[in-house]
C-alpha cells in the first residue's frame, strides 16, 4: 500500500483515496513529505525504497531513482530485513559523507527469513546477523528454519547444518531458485509434425559429450567427399510453444543448473533427457545447419538451415574420441570405424579453422575443476577437466553453426556479445603482469597487447596464472538485441544456437529463425537471460564454497599448499589435496600475487563459507 502511494506521489498525482489521504496525513506530520501547490513531494532528507541485503551492508534501492541508492550499516536498520519497503533519514557527518538510518518499516505482507540457530540465538543465513527477537517455536542448535518475521512464527523447519543435504536448499533459497525443486510440469510430447521434414536418418550422425551426459543438444556428421558439415540441434521449439506454460517456466529458469553430481534442467526431463535429446539409435526432430566448407580460405561457401529428422548412430564420450584422434580405436564395429575415419578428417579441418580463428580471438589454457560428491553429499574427489582435442573439435563445429545462425537473423536479434575491455583494465593487466616479473608493454591495440602478454607468458612458469589475469580483465559476455560483435572469440557476428535444451536464448533464436519474427520484448529477454546466467553462476559458486567449507570443517589442522589470489584481502587458493578451495590467511603479510605458501586450516563456517588458515613459516 505504501509503495503504491509513494509511486503516485513521485508521479505528482493530485487525487487520492480516503485511505491514502489518512496515510498522507501521517507522513506530513512526520515531515517525510510536504505539499507543493496541488501535489506532494518527498522531503530531500529522506530516501524511500526497498532494502536489499549484500554481504557486508544493506542497500536501500531508491524508488525514484536507483542511481540515488544508499548503503546502510546493519546496526542502522531498525528491525528492517531484506526485501522490506522502508524510509531512511539521511544524516550528514562532519566528513560530508552521507549516512542514513531506517526510520519507518512497512512489512505488512508475509515476510520470510531463512535463519539458523546457534547457542539459542537466531541468525540470518544470508548475512549472518543476529535477529533481535525470539520465535515461539522450539529449535535445536544448527537447525535451519524459515520464519515469518512479522508474526514470529515458524513456517518450515528445513533441516540441520550437520546434514550436507541441506546445502542445495540453502543455495537455491538464497538465489531465489526454489522453482527448481517444484514438481515438473506434465508434458505430452509427440513427434507428430504434419509438415514435411528433411529425412537425414541415413546419415551417420553422432553425439560427443561427457560420458555422464543425458541431454544431447547436438549431433554432427561430416561428408568428407563433398566437404559438407552437418550440425543437427535438438528441435526444442517444436515441443515448447511460445507463451505456453512450459515456455513461461523455461523463461523463468533461463538455463539448466549444473551442480556437482546433479543437473536441475531448464526443461522437464521428459524433454531434456528424452524427446529433445538426440539419443543413440532413436529418431529425433532436429534443426539442422548444412554448411559447405571453403577449407582453403577457412570460410563457409553457403549454408542451409531446415527442420529435419535424424537418428544418431552412436553416442561417443570425449574420452573415446580423444583416443581415436590418437589412433587408438579400441574394439569397434565396421560402422564405428567408418565414423572414426570421418571424424578424424573433420578434426584436421577444424584444426585449420581454429588456427585461423585464433589470429583474432584468444586461446586460454584454463582448466575447470569438477567436484564429485559421495552418497552423503560431501566432497569425495575433485577432477581437473582439460580442454582436449575432442572438446576443440566439437567447439569449432558449434562455433561455425552459431556464426551462421547470427547471420540469418534480422538486424535486431538475440546476439551473444562480448565488448572490448576498457583501456583502464588493460593498463592494470600490464602492470599486474610486470609485478609478477614478466616484462610486457602496452601495444598498438588491445588484441596485440593481449597476444603479446600471452607470448611472453609462455616463456615463464606463470602461463596459467597470467591467463587468469587476462580473463579477469575482460568485460562480461551477455545477450543483446544489437550486434556488437564478440571480442574474445574475434567474431563480428555471433549468437547462441546450439544448446536450446539448456539455454533459453537458443530457444528464442530458433523461433526467430523459423518465423522471421523478432519478439516485441526482445530487449527484456536479453537483459533477463543475461542477469539470470550470472545469477546461476553465483549460485553454483555458493554451493561449491559451502561444500569446501564443510570439507575444511572436517579437516582442521591439515597442512595444504596454496597460492595468493587476492593480495588486498589476503585470500589464497589451495592447489594441493583439495584444489579450488579459497582460504582467508589470518597472518597474511602482503605477499605478492600467486606466491606459493604452505597453510594450516584453523577454522571453517558452513553458513558464511569462510575458511580461515594460517601461513606456515
Amino acid at each position: 500500500m505504501y509503495k503504491k502511494l509513494f509511486e503516485e506521489i513521485i508521479k505528482k498525482q493530485e487525487k487520492f483515496s480516503k485511505q491514502q489521504i489518512e496515510l498522507i496525513n501521517k507522513l506530513l506530520k512526520k515531515e517525510i513529505i510536504f505539499k507543493v501547490e496541488n501535489h506532494y513531494e518527498i522531503n530531500s532528507k529522506f530516501r524511500v525504497g526497498t532494502l536489499s541485503f549484500e554481504k557486508k551492508y544493506a542497500l536501500l534501492i531508491d524508488i525514484s531513482n536507483e542511481n540515488k541508492s544508499l548503503k546502510l550499516e546493519f546496526e542502522h536498520l531498525n528491525g528492517a530485513y531484506d526485501g522490506d519497503f522502508v524510509i531512511a533519514k539521511r544524516v550528514f557527518n562532519p566528513r560530508s559523507k552521507i549516512k542514513a538510518k531506517i526510520v519507518e518499516v512497512f512489512n505488512d505482507a508475509k515476510k520470510e527469513l531463512l535463519v539458523y540457530a546457534k547457542q539459542n540465538k537466531l541468525f540470518t543465513v544470508k548475512e549472518n546477523i543476529e535477529l533481535n527477537f525470539k520465535i515461539k517455536d522450539s529449535f535445536e542448535n544448527n537447525d535451519v528454519l524459515i520464519i515469518d518475521s512479522n508474526s514470529l512464527e515458524l513456517i518450515k523447519k528445513v533441516g540441520n547444518l550437520q546434514d550436507a543435504n541441506i546445502d542445495e536448499f540453502i543455495s537455491l533459497y538464497l538465489y531465489k531458485e526454489l522453482i527448481r525443486l517444484e514438481k515438473e510440469i506434465e508434458v505430452e510430447a509427440k513427434m507428430d509434425d504434419t509438415n514435411k521434414r528433411v529425412d537425414l536418418t541415413h546419415l551417420n550422425f553422432c553425439t560427443i559429450d561427457p560420458a555422464s551426459a543425458k541431454d544431447h543438444d547436438d549431433a554432427i556428421y561430416y561428408d568428407d567427399k563433398e566437404e559438407v558439415l552437418y550440425v543437427a540441434i535438438a528441435d526444442v521449439s517444436y515441443f515448447v510453444k511460445e507463451n505456453s506454460d512450459l515456455d513461461k517456466i523455461a523463461y523463468l529458469k533461463s538455463t539448466s543448473l549444473y551442480l556437482p553430481s546433479k543437473v536441475l534442467p531448464m526443461l522437464p526431463r521428459k524433454l531434456s533427457e528424452d524427446m529433445c535429446s538426440l539419443r543413440e539409435n532413436e529418431k529425433r526432430y532436429a534443426y539442422v545447419f548444412e554448411m559447405y566448407l571453403d577449407i582453403e580460405n577457412h570460410n563457409i561457401k553457403k549454408s542451409k538451415l531446415y527442420e529435419a529428422i535424424i537418428e544418431s548412430k552412436r553416442k561417443f564420450s570425449y574420452g573415446r574420441i580423444d583416443r581415436v584422434l590418437e589412433n587408438k580405436y579400441d574394439t569397434c564395429t565396421t560402422l564405428e570405424k567408418q565414423m572414426f575415419v570421418s571424424i578424424k578428417k573433420l578434426y584436421e579441418v577444424t584444426k585449420k579453422y581454429r588456427n585461423n580463428r585464433l589470429k583474432k580471438g584468444y586461446d586460454f589454457r584454463t582448466s575447470e575443476l569438477r567436484l564429485k560428491l559421495n552418497h552423503r553429499n560431501e566432497i569425495e574427489t575433485i577432477e581437473e577437466e582439460q580442454s582436449t582435442a575432442s572438446h576443440q573439435l566439437v567447439e569449432e563445429c558449434m562455433l561455425l553453426a552459431n556464426i551462421e545462425a547470427s547471420k540469418k537473423v534480422n538486424s535486431v536479434g538475440i546476439y551473444r556479445i562480448h565488448e572490448e575491455p576498457p583501456f583502464k583494465a588493460i593498463s592494470k593487466l600490464v602492470d599486474d603482469v610486470n609485478i609478477l616479473g614478466v616484462k610486457v608493454k602496452l601495444q598498438s591495440d588491445v588484441h596485440d597487447t593481449i597476444t603479446h602478454i600471452q607470448e611472453k607468458a609462455k616463456q615463464s612458469t606463470l602461463a596459467k596464472e597470467i591467463d587468469e589475469l587476462i580473463i579477469h580483465s575482460q568485460t562480461q559476455a551477455k545477450y543483446s538485441s544489437k550486434n556488437l560483435g564478440h571480442f574474445g572469440l574475434g567474431f563480428t557476428s555471433y549468437s547462441h544456437f546450439t544448446s536450446p535444451i539448456r539455454r533459453y536464448s537458443d530457444l528464442v533464436l530458433h523461433r526467430m529463425l523459423k518465423s522471421a519474427r523478432t519478439p516485441e520484448n526482445i530487449d527484456d529477454i536479453c537483459e533477463y537471460t543475461s542477469v539470470q546466467e550470472r545469477k546461476i553462476d553465483q549460485l553454483v559458486w555458493d554451493f561449491e564454497d559451502r561444500k569446501y567449507a564443510r570439507w575444511a570443517l572436517n579437516n582442521i589442522g591439515l597442512e595444504l599448499k596454496a597460492e595468493v589470489i587476492d593480495e588486498q584481502r589476503g585470500i589464497a587458493k589451495v592447489y594441493h589435496k583439495i584444489p579450488g578451495m579459497k582460504v582467508v590467511l589470518e597472518n597474511f603479510k602482503g605477499q605478492i600475487l600467486y606466491t606459493k605458501l604452505k597453510v594450516i586450516l584453523k577454522s571453517s563456517d558452513i553458513v558464511t563459507k569462510q575458511i580461515i588458515a594460517t601461513i606456515k613459516y
